[in-house]
């Protein structure tokens, strides 16, 4: 089993689907926790057009797909507080695929890409619904 970590635009196909299982999964974890539903389709698609990954493109930040077995399974994305600060953003692997190892190389490789971006740290700024 081979996992895979690549860049890719936020607006892909494959961003997108993945930008919607991870909002899906945070926004039903909130809403079934403090008022027993599941999110509206009309909140999902809101939130979704809200918040488009611009802060995810070079030079700025960067989206990071990991991929197992080529099929699309989690992403992290890196995005410039400061010229020297990082922010680990949209950290996310699909249920089926988490315990086979890919976490840590998306960790591993967001922190290479906050380098290169020329961060000398990343923060992570937990939701505190999710603690």
């Amino acid at each position: 089993m081979t996992w895979t970590i690549t860049p890719e635009p936020p607006d892909s196909p494959t961003a997108t689907a993945l930008w919607r299982a991870y909002y899906t999964e945070v926004s039903d974890r909130y809403y079934l926790l403090h008022e027993g539903r599941r999110t509206a389709p009309d909140e999902l698609e809101r939130e979704i057009a809200a918040h488009t990954g611009d802060d995810l493109r070079l030079p700025k930040g960067q989206l990071l797909v990991a991929r197992h077995n080529d099929t699309p399974a989690g992403s992290a994305g890196v995005r410039l507080l400061a010229p020297e600060t990082a922010e680990l953003t949209r950290v996310f692997i699909h249920k089926p695929m988490r315990g086979k190892g890919g976490a840590p190389l998306l960790i591993q490789t967001a922190e290479h890409t906050a380098r290169t971006l020329g961060a000398t740290r990343m923060i992570l700024a937990p939701r505190h619904d999710l603690t």
